[in-house]
């Protein structure tokens, strides 16, 4: 992001998030609480308001209503993009990679990995080439429950209706 800023250059940063909780993709960038109880200070962020409750779903994330103030800001001031990833394809790429790389990835991270092959795909058929870069923030042996609800066929996408979205916007409308 350094060479970005200071030098010109044109790397593309993109931050993979779950599409049951959303804050980047579909959230409002402004001051929230860290917190749900309101008991932080308000922060700088993308976020869903405070009181979101996301689904219960295995690739939620850690299911937090914001995103952190840094990368809100660069999101915010374009120099990053967002993509949303429904749990199933995240999923699937989680198992692919484990299957090619022999590591177990958490849920969480499967979300930048599906982001990676999403991109991977896009240079295969323009036939561009791209070094392409993610970032495995942790591996997901205790996650074992999930991906075997996964491979018996037990989970499904949520899909987040915006309205639900802007009910939690609604109520922090006055924060500045």
């Amino acid at each position: 992001m350094r060479h970005n800023i200071l030098d010109g250059k044109k790397t593309r940063f993109i931050a993979a998030e779950p599409a049951s909780c959303p804050k980047l993709t579909r959230g409002k960038f402004q001051y929230d609480f860290g917190d749900e109880a309101g008991y932080t200070p308000l922060f700088p962020m993308f976020t869903l308001g405070h009181n979101f409750q996301p689904a219960n779903i295995h690739a939620g994330g850690l299911r937090y209503h914001g995103a952190g103030s840094i990368v809100s800001q660069l999101l915010k001031d374009k120099m990053m993009e967002a993509v949303d990833i429904q749990q199933l394809e995240s999923f699937d790429a989680g198992c692919l990679f484990a299957k090619a790389e022999g590591i177990i990835p958490a849920p969480e991270s499967c979300h930048a990995i599906a982001a990676a092959i999403a991109e991977a795909n896009k240079c295969k058929e323009s036939g561009e080439e791209k070094v392409i870069l993610f970032n495995l923030s942790g591996h997901g042996l205790i996650d074992m429950a999930s991906y075997d609800q996964y491979l018996a066929g037990n989970l499904m996408n949520y899909d987040l209706k915006d309205e639900d979205i802007q009910k939690n916007l609604d109520e922090i409308k006055d924060f500045l």
